[in-house]
């Protein structure tokens, strides 16, 4: 059963923000980041369950191309994503959205 993926307004924030900084970088590379995200939402959608466990009830999915990752809650009928973050950023940032969240 696949799961709708909803993504918080502070995930769709940091989407915007990272594909406008890659098509700055490059045209169309911006275009490819969110392409990739979509993609990584569904595979989430179909397996929540295989990714792992980040903290207690959040878990993580590295996106394949980009040096990203999705964090998410799985919910009894959606999965909420919380952030999209780089993996060189402090942990600490999508800890206290966590938090917050």
């Amino acid at each position: 059963m696949t799961l709708p993926v909803l993504l918080s307004p502070e995930a769709e924030a940091d989407l915007d923000e990272a594909a406008s900084w890659y098509e700055r970088q490059s045209d169309s590379l911006g275009v490819e980041l969110v392409l990739e995200v979509r993609a990584s939402l569904e595979r989430i959608g179909s397996h929540p369950e295989a990714y792992l466990e980040v903290r207690a009830g959040v878990r993580r999915a590295q996106l394949r191309r980009f040096p990203y990752g999705l964090f998410f809650r799985i919910r009894a009928e959606k999965i909420d994503v919380i952030g999209m973050f780089h993996e060189r950023r402090s942990p600490r940032i999508w800890q206290r959205r966590i938090r917050e969240s």
